[in-house]
C-alpha cells in the first residue's frame, strides 16, 4: 500500500498532525492527538489506514519542507511548551532535551518522526 504525505501542508507539529489525521485516520471517527506516542501507535497498525498493513510505502511529498517546518524552532518551541509552569512533563527530561537541542545535539522533532517510522520495518519511507 502507498500513502502519500503533503509536506508542503505541515507548517508546525500541530499540521503535522492534521495531516496525518488527513491521511491515515479518514475512516475512522476519531483523530489522533498531537502525541509521538499517538503517532508510533499508528504505525504499529492498529487503527486508521496502516491497520493490518504488512507492507507500507510511505511517500513524503516536499520533504525538505517538512524538515524545515519541523526543525530546530518547532522543537525548541515544543520543549519549552513542555516546561511551562503546571505542565505534567518531567521538567528534567525537557530540560535536558532543551540544552542537546539548543547546543546542536539534540534531535529536531523531524528526526525523532524519522527515528520513529525507522523503528516500523513494515514502512519504507520515500522522500520526495
Amino acid at each position: 500500500m502507498q500513502v502519500i504525505i503533503e509536506g508542503d501542508a505541515i507548517h508546525d507539529i500541530a499540521s503535522f498532525y492534521e495531516e496525518i489525521n488527513r491521511v491515515f485516520m479518514s475512516n475512522e471517527d476519531w483523530t489522533l492527538g498531537n502525541s509521538l506516542d499517538a503517532f508510533d501507535d499508528l504505525l504499529y497498525g492498529g487503527y486508521g489506514l496502516a491497520k493490518d498493513a504488512t507492507e507500507l510505502q510511505l511517500v513524503w511529498r516536499n520533504f525538505e519542507h517538512s524538515r524545515q517546518a519541523l526543525g530546530y524552532a518547532a522543537t525548541r518551541a515544543y520543549y519549552q511548551q513542555k516546561l511551562e509552569p503546571g505542565s505534567p512533563f518531567s521538567k528534567d527530561l525537557f530540560e535536558n532535551k532543551l540544552r542537546e537541542l539548543e547546543s546542536g545535539n539534540g534531535q529536531t522533532y523531524f528526526d525523532i518522526l524519522l527515528a520513529i517510522i525507522a523503528d516500523h520495518p513494515q514502512i519504507t519511507l520515500v522522500p520526495a
